[in-house]
């Protein structure tokens, strides 16, 4: 088995736990079973992501706790937008807490979760889920390859 630490470009295989500070798993690896692969430097992960991984080597396990700005940022008030609730169907009635796709001009979707009702006016967050979050990173290093 290869001991080469990660570095850029890189190719990495591990698993990785993403958590919430209360414990609560936010995405894993570990559900699917299958660890991801990806290089370094490749914008799959973060260069914040990615510089906790440097110099690990296959075999490795680490958890590290990284705030907002390190992570997935905090949210940003331009991803709010405000929609008239009568441009809802009856199957998709806009509730709190609910996360429906928007399809985009170019055809792909993108969720957004319902933050707020306020009479007509629904608030729609495209913020990434995380964003505000401190969340725990860790990860188990599967492999390295040049």
């Amino acid at each position: 088995m290869s001991r080469l630490p990660i570095e850029d470009g890189r190719e990495v295989v591990m698993h990785f736990t993403i958590k919430l500070t209360d414990g609560s798993v936010a995405d894993s690896t570990k559900m699917s079973g299958k660890p991801a692969k990806f290089r370094m430097g490749d914008g799959s992960l973060t260069d914040n992501f990615e510089a906790c991984l440097v110099g690990l080597r296959a075999g490795a396990k680490r958890e590290f706790t990284l705030e907002p700005k390190d992570a997935f940022g905090e949210p940003n008030e331009d991803n709010y937008y405000y929609v008239d609730s009568s441009k809802f169907s009856e199957e998709t009635k806009p509730e709190v807490g609910a996360i429906l796709a928007f399809t985009q001009p170019d055809g792909t979707d993108l969720p957004g979760i319902v933050r707020k009702i306020n009479g007509p006016t629904v608030t729609i967050d495209f913020n990434h889920p995380l964003a505000g979050q401190t969340v725990i990173f860790d990860v188990e290093i599967i492999s390295v390859e040049p």
